[in-house]
């Protein structure tokens, strides 16, 4: 039963992610994003990882892609087919990559069947997760948090440019 539930998440999640790359709609692409974050979770739920699972859903599913979301839309960004170059070098350029995906899944399955690593009965969980973040990784932590401190700052000081600039501009406009 759990590999009928694998087979039919990773499809999905394959499947999924394809239709993000492909698509013409922004939105749908980002609803398409959605769901392969959450076949990415299922998939954390079977190998065990629920409080991994847990994050992906809180963190990505909902906090990042509520911010894709708000972009695309604040952006109002059209579906155009105003797109570069000829319908022949789209093509070539989706053969090779194509080419290059079927390499990697040939290289991933190979290694799948070979391989006979145990799976450690702590990975995933709160303890676990928490012990490798405020030890072994407690430096890119910390890199990390003051470097989105750093974009968040970044962001407020840009729109309180732009709406200085908007404002002199308005004020122009009503002096003329």
């Amino acid at each position: 039963m759990e590999a009928i539930i694998f087979i039919l998440t990773a499809l999905t999640a394959i499947v999924s992610a394809l239709l993000v790359i492909t698509g013409r709609d922004p939105v749908r692409s980002v609803l398409f994003l959605i769901l392969t974050f959450f076949c990415v979770a299922v998939l954390y739920i079977l190998l065990g990882a629920q409080f991994i699972a847990a994050m992906q859903v809180i963190v990505y599913a909902g906090a990042i892609m509520v911010l894709f979301m708000f972009v695309v839309m604040l952006l109002n960004l059209r579906s155009t087919d105003s797109r570069e170059g000829t319908k022949l070098t789209r093509k070539s350029i989706g053969f090779v990559v194509a080419g290059g995906f079927l390499l990697v899944v040939i290289s991933a399955l190979k290694g799948a069947f070979n391989a006979t690593a145990p799976l450690d009965k702590d990975m995933g969980t709160v303890a676990a997760v928490g012990d490798a973040l405020f030890t072994r990784f407690l430096l890119p932590f910390e890199i990390t948090s003051v470097l989105l401190l750093g974009a968040i700052f970044g962001t407020v000081m840009m729109v309180k440019r732009e709406q200085k600039e908007q404002d002199e501009t308005e004020a122009e406009g009503v002096e003329s």
